[in-house]
């Protein structure tokens, strides 16, 4: 069935606490989506985040990010006073995310909630340990040594815990029992509010479209409880890391810095790590994006220690291998690749022989002639998912404001529009008319913002990942009726086919009147012989 939804991040919520949460401003969003005839909500991935911010570099690849548990649920609960949070100062700037403010005063005001918490644990808390001891004591121990050692990334550790000495855990496990304890509590209430919001978003016809990074960080409880997975040497350094390779938009490169997988060790594991990821990923969203998808079928790999991407060589990743394995044990799952940047033949082959949805985005579409391959009548077939942008594209207003002559005419010859002003509507009626079984747009392009909401520019530091809505009041009506009656025109809603609707239900209709007549004709037989 054809769709459509709203990409924003759960941060991007209005609220006065900072940055956005899993409160009633989510479900109120989820009540937009409904308003405007939605059917997905995308969001990005949803883990702690480290250094820089990103949301694609995380302490952790099955926690949730702290940031987003909601205190005035907690309040609810008796867990939090409200003084002990609101009068605290969120930040001048209601746009914008100040990650240093939300760092160093969120944790204070959950360390006060787990207090209250220890006088009465919850029921639900041993049991949620319990459905998630693969992970969850690790993962308290991980944050607490970070904690007790300033923050600093695992490697930087003394070498006992380092290396993971097992004398020096035993130990660690009895000194920092409280600090486990309340990692462990933040995870128990994140799930909590996540569980609840994600069922409302459904009851209501929404499917939340999660995002996971085909990478994990270097500093992260994966990399530090299982190294035998990546490529590092006998003291946990990476040999080489993760990036790609120099490009027109970029003469440096991308230098991620991520470790790389030993897929020749997992192969042997039958990719049992990459399983129990997606299966986790599956069961907290209704649709996965994979990010970077061709990084599977070959990766880019860039020597530990350079300073760009420019020396770097490719190399063979599992291919199909790895996605045979994950549905010979997990089954179907709903999967969105990301088949964004330099693809080649194999690359494709590989895509399609997943038979997953890839991605066309519009802003790449215009200034290189008629078969631009995102271009909408270039697309094949219907599976794929459209976009206005992502995350990290800049706004369409932002884009068009600064495309050069060429391409600006080209898109607005397209659009058949003359203004720029009018190309951000425009671009959103043509994802939606597009064949692709999803159009998806972001929240700013819907509200036509500038750059100055953009969410990230690759290959930067500083500056990203911070934009949010000023206020919920910006998703009025008249925007939900706007995007509702561009639903429907499409085709994008249940509503969208009302004279098919209208026709099957009276085909349904004449059905029963046939049933009731033929039941009818043999009653009346029947009542004749009897006479007779």
């Amino acid at each position: 069935m054809r769709n459509s939804g709203i990409l924003m991040h759960i941060s991007s919520l209005a609220n006065d606490y900072g940055i956005g949460k899993l409160g009633k401003e989510a479900y109120g969003f989820v009540d937009f989506l409904v308003k405007s005839k939605q059917s997905c909500w995308q969001i990005l991935p949803v883990s702690p985040t480290s250094y820089g911010d990103s949301p694609y570099q995380s302490f952790s690849i099955h926690a949730g990010n702290p940031y987003f548990i909601d205190f005035e649920a907690l309040e609810d609960e008796g867990y939090l006073k409200a003084e002990e949070y609101k009068e605290i100062n969120w930040g001048s700037d209601k746009t914008k995310v100040d990650y240093a403010l939300i760092y160093e005063k969120t944790f204070e005001v959950l360390r006060i909630a787990h207090k209250r918490f220890r006088k009465k644990t919850e029921k639900g808390f041993r049991k949620f340990i319990l459905m998630n001891l693969d992970w969850i004591y690790t993962y308290g121990l991980f944050m607490a040594l970070k904690t007790a050692n300033g923050g600093k990334a695992w490697y930087e550790w003394d070498d006992a815990l380092k290396m993971r000495k097992q004398k020096a855990l035993k130990s660690a496990l009895k000194e920092y029992a409280n600090d486990i304890d309340f990692w462990c509590f933040v995870q128990y209430k994140y799930y909590q509010q996540w569980d609840k919001l994600k069922k409302y978003a459904n009851s209501n016809g929404i499917r939340i479209i999660g995002d996971i990074p085909i990478y994990v960080a270097y500093d992260s409880v994966e990399v530090w409880e299982q190294p035998e997975l990546f490529y590092l040497d006998k003291e946990k350094k990476p040999i080489e890391v993760a990036g790609c390779p120099p490009d027109v938009f970029s003469q440096d490169g991308q230098l991620w810095g991520n470790p790389l997988y030993r897929w020749d060790y997992m192969e042997k594991k039958k990719y049992r790590w990459w399983v129990e990821r997606i299966g986790a990923a599956s069961k907290l969203y209704d649709t996965i994006r994979i990010d970077h998808f061709r990084g599977f079928e070959s990766y880019y790999c860039i020597p530990y220690g350079a300073k760009n991407a420019r020396k770097g060589q490719w190399r063979k990743g599992p291919d199909m291998k790895l996605f045979k394995e994950i549905n010979k044990q997990l089954g179907s799952i709903d999967i969105i690749a990301e088949d964004l940047g330099f693809l080649t033949k194999k690359v494709t082959k590989m895509l399609d022989a997943s038979g997953y949805p890839g991605m066309k985005v519009l802003e790449f579409a215009f200034g290189s002639g008629a078969d631009n391959v995102y271009l909408p009548h270039n697309f094949k077939n219907s599976n794929s998912i459209c976009y206005t942008g992502t995350h990290d594209n800049e706004t369409i207003a932002g884009w068009i404001a600064g495309a050069d002559k060429k391409t600006a005419k080209h898109c607005k010859d397209y659009l058949g529009v003359t203004k720029n002003a009018d190309v951000p509507w425009a671009m959103i009626k043509l994802c939606w008319a597009s064949v692709s079984q999803t159009a998806v747009t972001q929240m700013q392009d819907l509200l036509q913002l500038d750059n100055s909401a953009r969410m990230n520019t690759p290959s930067t530091l500083g500056g990203n990942w911070q934009w949010r809505l000023e206020s919920m009041d910006e998703l009025t009506d008249a925007l939900a009726k706007k995007l509702a009656e561009l639903t429907q025109l499409y085709g994008r809603c249940k509503c969208g086919q009302p004279d098919e609707d209208k026709d099957e239900k009276e085909k349904e209709k004449k059905e029963k009147e046939k049933e009731k007549g033929s039941d009818k004709s043999s009653k009346d037989k029947a009542e004749k012989k009897d006479k007779d």
